[in-house]
């Protein structure tokens, strides 16, 4: 009886020289990392880079992935490494997939996280698509998430290090792609411990920065982005308190989210005001106190699930959850009102959420991450 084959260290049963593994590479020091560790290990890698937005008018900025500089970046490890490096040019499909959305979610009102929608999309679709296309086994990026082996097929887990963890930005993840992927670095203690690998492999991009920005909005100046894009668009109306008194006026709703405090332009008042409501319509801005950020019930859609049975086969699921990706999970209850659709319900109330960002599940007992949604409108 032959021998079966024992798996390498992307858990499959082949030799790694016999196994080809795609990785996704931004120009950054982790991805780089990535296509390093594994072209060393022997693996027959291909580096790939996607060009996203404008090659000439990135090149002048740092600090952004897939940008001019990062493309001669991720160029120059595969150089060093001994590996073929190609670059794609997804600019059409980035701006139909993404930058479009962005802009209009930004205008109705609501507070989009496009990074998400880049993995799910553009990273994990088609440039996976494209991986399978080249023969590969798997595709690799630096992303800080676990993937790991559970009785019903591979399971999506947080990182080791939990101020590195990307899992909010990573819950739309299906089975199926899961299942191609792999995180080699989502098991280190510290983003530390990555650049020391980055020193070992003598990668030039060992010191290089982390990128702090959205990648197409340069200094987070995400109005002017959008005053681009859609010219004209966003139109002046007035700032009005709760109670129905007009306190000032501005100039777009685009330039306002849900729990701002400063820059609402309406200084003099004895109380702090916070915009609890943007009511894109009839182009108001609402304020008022504090605790009318305060949120129990979010209403959520178009769910990703990742547990082992069915989402709607239970009435309640009992979980932790995110609703910022600054913050940490908090206990609620799940109550499915269709395999896509639910209501989560906070055990303890958090402020600031708004419509177009992500809730992603967490299980209280463990690091996997059951998936989640996107929060569509208030109560």
């Amino acid at each position: 009886m032959p021998l079966e084959t024992p798996l390498n260290s992307l858990g499959l049963p082949k030799a790694p020289a016999d196994t080809r593994v795609v990785v996704a590479m931004s120009g950054g020091v982790d991805s780089s990392v990535v296509a390093a560790m594994l072209a060393e290990e022997g693996y027959d890698v291909v580096g790939v880079t996607l060009q996203l937005y404008d090659h000439g008018a990135a090149l002048a900025k740092k600090g952004a992935c897939c940008a001019g500089i990062d493309i001669h970046d991720a160029r120059r490890v595969a150089e060093d490494m001994g590996f073929p490096h190609y670059v794609l040019d997804y600019e059409n499909i980035f701006k139909d997939a993404v930058i479009d959305e962005f802009a209009d979610s930004y205008l109705a009102g609501a507070t989009p996280v496009p990074c998400i929608r880049c993995n799910e999309r553009v990273k994990f679709k088609d440039l996976l698509e494209t991986a399978k296309d080249l023969d590969a086994d798997c595709m690799a990026t630096g992303h800080y998430i676990q993937r790991m082996a559970g009785a019903n097929g591979p399971e999506l887990h947080s990182a080791a290090d939990a101020n590195r963890d990307q899992s909010y930005f990573l819950f739309s993840t299906t089975p199926e792609q899961l299942d191609f992927l792999r995180f080699p670095l989502g098991h280190l203690p510290s983003k530390d411990a990555t650049r020391e690998l980055a020193a070992k492999y003598g990668l030039q991009v060992a010191d290089k920065p982390d990128s702090q920005d959205i990648c197409f909005v340069p200094n987070g100046n995400y109005a002017s982005v959008i005053e681009k894009l859609r010219p004209g668009a966003a139109e002046p109306g007035e700032i009005v308190h709760a109670d129905g008194r007009v306190l000032g006026t501005h100039e777009g709703v685009i330039h306002y989210t849900i729990g701002q405090r400063r820059g609402l332009g309406i200084g003099g008042l004895s109380d702090p005001l916070y915009v609890v409501k943007l009511d894109v319509d009839n182009r108001r801005v609402v304020v008022g106190p504090k605790d009318m950020l305060a949120t129990r019930k979010v209403p959520v859609r178009e769910i990703n699930w990742l547990g082992d049975a069915p989402f709607d086969s239970q009435t309640e699921w009992h979980v932790a959850v995110k609703v910022r990706s600054t913050r940490p999970p908090r206990e609620a209850v799940i109550r499915p009102l269709s395999p896509t659709e639910a209501e989560v319900e906070l055990l303890t109330p958090e402020e600031g959420i708004a419509p177009g960002q992500a809730c992603v599940f967490y299980d209280t007992d463990s690091s996997r991450i059951f998936g989640g949604g996107w929060i569509w409108r208030g109560y």
